[in-house]
């Protein structure tokens, strides 16, 4: 077997042995990290912000939250006006001061049917979180209704980007996409695809990015 170039303590490596020792050091650090967040709330927001989001997924490669790509600097969401169910206009500026996790999905797509009951358990989960399904594109109320009553989603609230403008603006092309913002009105994350949102590893991210 080739040897790789290297050594530690004067043992030289291959490469299977490289790989066993990445697997070890992303399995250490996911654990130290997970006992820093754990030690209780008071503790977290001088741990826990974007790096350390950073780090955490970084440890945690291969899980859910491999996708999620945190901008280097928070980008504004535009100015502009949904609509709930009842035709009602709901400005986008109206969420500023809460963190908000905005949810690009439409009544025709499999993965969003998928991912949708994992953002309602999100919501409970973390109610300083305002989630935020968006139905971007043709989705008639009562396909939406439909939609929620099939996947379980009794708690979350229906907004409708009926001629897509909003989801242009953000160059949102396939579905579904997942915008985290912060309280000041910018996009500070982004996911694209599907995701399992309350899972623990899931939680542990989205409390390092809400942390002070």
């Amino acid at each position: 077997m080739a040897l790789a170039e290297g050594a530690l303590g004067g043992v030289e490596w291959d490469a299977d042995m490289g790989r066993a020792f990445k697997t070890m050091m992303r399995k250490v650090m996911t654990c130290a990290l997970y006992t820093v967040l754990s030690l209780g709330a008071n503790a977290v927001p001088s741990v826990a912000g974007p790096i350390e989001a950073k780090a955490l997924i970084a440890a945690q490669s291969a899980g859910p939250m491999e996708k999620l790509i945190i901008h280097a600097a928070p980008v504004a969401v535009p100015m502009v006006e949904l609509l709930d169910a009842a035709d009602a206009p709901i400005a986008t500026g109206d969420w500023q001061g809460h963190w908000v996790m905005l949810n690009f999905w439409a009544t025709w797509c499999a993965p969003c049917r998928t991912e949708m009951p994992s953002l309602l358990r999100l919501q409970l989960a973390l109610p300083d979180l305002m989630v935020l399904p968006v139905a971007t594109g043709r989705n008639p109320v009562p396909a939406i209704l439909r939609f929620y009553d099939e996947a379980g989603v009794t708690a979350l609230p229906i907004l409708r980007d009926v001629k897509s403008d909003l989801a242009h603006q953000l160059g949102i092309i396939g579905l579904p996409v997942t915008l985290i913002v912060n309280p000041e009105g910018q996009e500070v994350a982004r996911l694209i695809g599907g995701a399992d949102w309350d899972v623990p590893e899931t939680l542990v991210v989205m409390r390092a990015l809400m942390a002070p």
